[in-house]
């Protein structure tokens, strides 16, 4: 089994997940180094054999239930799916067990409880890793009372009273730092998708028209060119429409700009509900628009003008003072020729948009 397909066996593919477990996965090394250090104080005759050897046991088991639990899932029902504060506890538990057992080598439970407290920068907010670091000053001052009441030969009551201050104070000062780092986090985290919103505003701008939110004249350009280049890949051509609605400055002069706009956003939105998902419909010039049939020849490109003439014909919008107001356009239709340019196919459309008005407007004409 390759190390990739070990990775996805072990951590899963779900990036949220995987990271989750990555995490997890972290911390039982870190379990597993404390584990050492305490079998390395039995050795060394500072710690009893079986409580340690229990206590390894109860350690490594729950780490690895945590993590069972994650990998399968089952974690994702719970208000905080990385379970963070659950491990944290456990963690905080089994140290203040090891300091008990440990005897004259009880310092090496110190920095267990320290890592415990970096690994909370990474998901839980400030307020919930300061509750957590007051429930491991209890615990530990209750273990070390417990200690010195029980075998003060041991753990000497003034020994014990300077660990107690040392962790009172150490210990909810690491919490502070890593509330702080994780206030960062999240701040870096919102600039980061704030700036991703605006990116993605720049975007919209640079490539959509503002008032009908369709494709701008310059994006179109570029992307009328990409399909030039792919015609002359594949061989398919594609047609090209200039579309011009009728009478639209009359329609502007009678009833102002506020409703002019508001027939080219309904021309639009009408539009698109027509043409076909591969179609592209772009603001052009002011009261025209361009449409690019991809694969399509000039005969079906004009049948599919004329459903958009039939369907813009039914369409009516209420003309203040006046009652409804029917829509029209014409349109000239060219396909693109081998070896022309895209401006050449929108010089002809243009010159056959302007047949089509010769006509007598509301007809769609092939150049």
């Amino acid at each position: 089994m390759s190390s990739s397909r070990l990775a996805d066996w072990l951590f899963g593919t779900e990036p949220k997940q995987r990271l989750r477990l990555v995490q997890c996965g972290t911390a039982m090394l870190l379990v597993l180094g404390s584990v050492l250090n305490m079998h390395y104080l039995v050795w060394a005759g500072l710690a009893p054999m079986e409580p340690t050897a229990w206590w390894t046991l109860v350690l490594v088991g729950g780490f690895v239930v945590f993590f069972i639990t994650i990998r399968s899932g089952q974690n994702l029902r719970y208000a905080e799916p990385s379970l963070t504060v659950p491990q944290m506890v456990f963690a905080i538990l089994c140290a203040a067990v090891a300091y008990a057992i440990a005897g004259k080598g009880r310092g090496g439970a110190f920095p267990i409880l320290m890592v415990v407290f970096m690994f909370s920068m990474y998901s839980l907010a400030p307020g919930t890793v300061l509750r957590t670091s007051f429930f491991a000053v209890a615990v530990f001052g209750v273990t070390m009372a417990t200690m010195a009441w029980r075998n003060p030969a041991v753990y000497e009551p003034a020994v014990e009273w300077g660990h107690f201050i040392m962790i009172a104070i150490m210990v909810p000062a690491v919490a502070l730092l890593a509330g702080q780092l994780s206030r960062l986090r999240d701040r870096l985290r919102r600039q980061k998708k704030d700036i991703a919103i605006a990116l993605a505003r720049i975007q919209e701008l640079a490539t959509r028209d503002e008032l009908t939110g369709l494709i701008n004249r310059r994006h179109m350009v570029e992307l009328m060119e990409q399909e030039r280049q792919r015609g002359v890949r594949s061989g398919q051509s594609f047609c090209l429409a200039v579309i011009d609605i009728d009478g639209f400055r009359e329609i502007n002069d009678k009833h102002g700009h506020a409703f002019a706009d508001e027939l080219l956003r309904r021309f639009a939105n009408e539009a698109l509900n027509v043409i076909r998902i591969s179609d592209l419909l772009s603001r052009w010039d002011g009261k025209e628009f361009l449409l690019m049939l991809s694969n399509t020849r000039a005969s079906l490109g004009r049948t599919s003008l004329e459903r958009l003439r039939e369907r813009m014909k039914a369409v009516a919008i209420e003309a203040p003072g006046s009652g409804p107001l029917h829509l029209s356009f014409s349109a000239g239709v060219a396909e693109h020729r081998a070896g022309e340019s895209v401006a050449d196919t929108v010089q002809r459309a243009e010159h056959a948009l302007i047949n089509a008005k010769a006509s007598g407007q509301n007809r769609v004409v092939l150049a």
